[in-house]
């Protein structure tokens, strides 16, 4: 069993962090965590910016609605495909449902200035399906320092032009 498992978990913190400081308009995230909805939400609320938290895992909803305020809405869906994204975001984060992250990618690839995919390593390509995805998208970086790896995709930034790591 490898140690420190968890720091495994929030391999997407350092490019989620770079792409919302760069940015200051609103940010959705599709799928709670225990990390990202903390780091989300202390990036984000100081100063005043809206936060959109979607969960459909009963558990983690319950752990994300302790963060939920005026700048911070944390919702329950019981289906994705309900919710509607479909509006402008500076900052888009993907890291739900197994087999629906790249539907979601597809949604708000012409309305996200950045969308950060999680688990882009190609041992989870089967399960997320992004390949499907990033032809829909101009520019694309991935974080590669760790794993599973974290993809940044965005259609109106050149992402591999801010200066991220190499």
């Amino acid at each position: 069993m490898r140690e420190n498992v968890h720091i495994y978990y929030s391999s997407h913190l350092p490019l989620l962090i770079k792409m919302v400081n760069l940015t200051d308009g609103d940010v959705l995230e599709l799928g709670t965590g225990i990390f990202s909805t903390a780091v989300l939400h202390w990036l984000c609320v100081p100063d005043k910016r809206n936060l959109v938290s979607y969960e459909s895992n009963k558990k983690y909803y319950e752990i994300a609605m302790q963060y939920s305020n005026e700048y911070h809405t944390v919702i329950y869906a019981e289906n994705f495909e309900d919710i509607e994204i479909e509006r402008p975001w500076d900052v888009v984060f993907i890291d739900h449902e197994i087999g629906k992250r790249s539907r979601d990618a597809k949604r708000v690839a012409n309305y996200a200035k950045f969308v950060i995919l999680h688990d882009t390593c190609w041992r989870d390509e089967r399960l997320h399906h992004y390949k499907e995805i990033y032809p829909l998208y101009k520019y694309k970086y991935q974080f590669h320092l760790t794993r599973p790896k974290t993809t940044v995709v965005s259609n109106f930034v050149d992402v591999n032009e801010l200066g991220l790591w190499k």
